[in-house]
């Protein structure tokens, strides 16, 4: 791909691009996938010697949102684990390059042969009243299915910021469909119309297996270690270097020349304020945003406590930096709405194995073949999935993990009468086992569980509603040397919340920045495809 084909950014000549890998550094803002993704990149595809790659991160370890840590003792903890498929390109042919912790395969072709040992088919989707519902039914009416087509063929542009609401009558939203949609993607109905509508596209090969959650992917582990531990330690070994605890909070520009760059990196470190200074042959890629941002834990016997401050720096950097420049984006649209983006997750460690086996005899799936079990008439709307064990590396035989969240945390619970956000762990294990019609053993079940909730006001702020321009592109217009990756910049075709979009936008960033002969992957678009089509139409009608 030739950077010619963004605006204001000129082709970079073969002698130029030899002089800035020459001489050049990187410095990659903010430590989540997209970073550590981009500095792969730049070493395996650019030939950039780690040692002038430098990742800035506030947080004590790179990870970002792909996080997950904790000890039997103390309880397990992953705020979440993004959902994984086949057509995932860019993804996997990052991950084809970085060698499984074990050294016998690479990540890719580790989460291949897992998931051919594993496949995800679901027997209880959904659970109602205690019984499990296999292949449960769409239950979409004609009026449904002709605003889900007239959606999937209008052009985006059309749609401005409108809601998923404004487009759907309020029996859409009791519909199965709706209820196994919003769950494994976690929309809501005020979220943007646009982003559902790329969705429905993007996954269009999924629809006829999407009651059984056919076709979705798991890592071995938890994607922490499974995904970004072998990745770290494959940067480690080529020399990148990493700050850690060093938050950046502003950045210095020069804009008195044909094109703007940026000439410095201002951070605070252990209290005290730094500028780092970029040369004229530097690059400068920052992750916008953060969904994770705020993310506050509680215990088993204390609720997580909503938390409006962003520790990372991640939004007030955005915002700063957008001040004045429209071709930044507007960051406001995604973090000033915190009403509209918070959900809670909880992890759950367990010392006995009862609760394991009553949910494996109720769905019928073994741990790590089922995928996500919703609970439709849970007032918070929560749902859990029972991973395969060990889900963390070290994890003992003798301990299994699971993981849930609910998307109503301001409703008060069927059971514990108490909204999901103000419940300790213990009551939302309460809750749980009262959906799972839970009685002889609940005692015990509580007594041992480990359970820690986590409430994050920023997790579903990507899907808010925007109109065009919100999201800066990856290379902002009359830019030298800067690239915006992540979850906030704009790539057309493909859809945000996922591990995909930020691999993409660091793809994107290191090929056009040193204007090399590469392109990422192509959005794969099965909406062209005729069989496709016929399928996901069959699939929606028949159920």
């Amino acid at each position: 791909m030739n950077n010619s084909a963004y605006p204001g950014v000129p082709p970079v000549t073969d002698q130029a691009r030899g002089e800035a890998l020459a001489s050049g550094h990187f410095y990659l803002v903010g430590g989540g996938i997209a970073s550590l993704a981009a500095a792969a990149f730049l070493i395996r595809d650019a030939n950039m010697p780690g040692c002038r790659i430098t990742i800035l991160e506030a947080l004590d370890k790179p990870g970002g949102s792909l996080d997950g840590a904790g000890t039997p003792q103390e309880g397990y903890v992953v705020r979440g684990g993004r959902m994984l498929e086949s057509k995932y390109l860019c993804t996997y042919d990052l991950f084809d390059s970085i060698p499984a912790l074990d050294g016998r395969s690479s990540v890719t072709k580790e989460i291949f042969e897992w998931n051919e040992t594993i496949r995800t088919s679901s027997k209880a989707r959904l659970v109602r009243n205690g019984r499990r519902e296999d292949t449960p039914p769409y239950g979409l009416a004609d009026t449904h299915l002709l605003t889900l087509g007239r959606l999937s063929l209008e052009p985006e542009a059309l749609l401005g910021d409108s809601r998923i609401s404004d487009h759907f009558e309020p029996d859409f939203f009791e519909t199965n469909f709706w209820i196994m949609w919003c769950t494994t993607f976690a929309f809501q109905p005020w979220h943007c119309a646009a982003e559902f509508r790329r969705y429905l596209l993007r996954f269009a090969h999924m629809t006829p297996g999407f009651n059984q959650l056919h076709g979705i992917m798991r890592t071995v582990y938890n994607q922490y270690d499974s995904m970004v531990r072998p990745l770290r330690k494959w940067l480690d070994e080529h020399g990148v270097r990493f700050r850690t605890g060093t938050r950046v909070v502003d950045l210095r520009f020069d804009e008195s020349g044909a094109l703007n760059r940026v000439a410095g990196i201002v951070c605070e470190h252990e209290n005290r304020r730094i500028e780092i200074t970029v040369s004229e042959p530097d690059k400068v890629i920052v992750t916008l945003g953060s969904m994770t941002a705020g993310s506050s834990l509680g215990g088993t016997n204390r609720p997580a406590v909503l938390n409006h401050d962003d520790s990372s720096g991640a939004w007030a950097l955005w915002k700063t930096i957008a001040a004045g420049r429209t071709e930044f984006g507007h960051p406001s649209v995604f973090a000033d709405h915190v009403d509209e983006s918070t959900w809670l997750s909880f992890t759950a460690t367990l010392h006995d194995p009862t609760l394991f086996s009553q949910i494996r005899d109720l769905t019928g799936n073994v741990p790590g073949e089922g995928g996500l079990i919703t609970f439709p008439q849970s007032n918070w709307l929560a749902s859990i999935v029972l991973p395969h064990q060990p889900h963390f590396i070290g994890q003992p035989k003798d301990v299994e993990v699971f993981w849930g969240y609910g998307l109503f945390v301001d409703r008060p619970g069927n059971f514990v009468g108490k909204p999901m956000a103000e419940c300790t762990g213990r009551e939302i294990m309460t809750e749980l086992l009262g959906h799972l019609h839970v009685q002889a053993e609940a005692s015990r079940i509580l007594d041992d569980a480990i359970c820690i909730p986590c409430l994050m006001p920023f997790i579903t702020s990507q899907f808010l509603r925007r109109r065009h321009g919100d999201r800066p592109h990856v290379i902002p217009e009359g830019w030298a040397n800067l690239a915006f990756v992540g979850q906030f910049c704009e790539l057309p075709n493909d859809v945000v919340f996922t591990v995909e979009y930020s691999v993409r936008s660091a793809q994107t960033a290191v090929y056009t920045l040193l204007g090399l002969n590469r392109s990422a992957p192509a959005v794969y678009k099965g909406q062209h495809d005729p069989r496709v089509v016929y399928g996901a139409a069959s699939a929606l009608r028949s159920h």
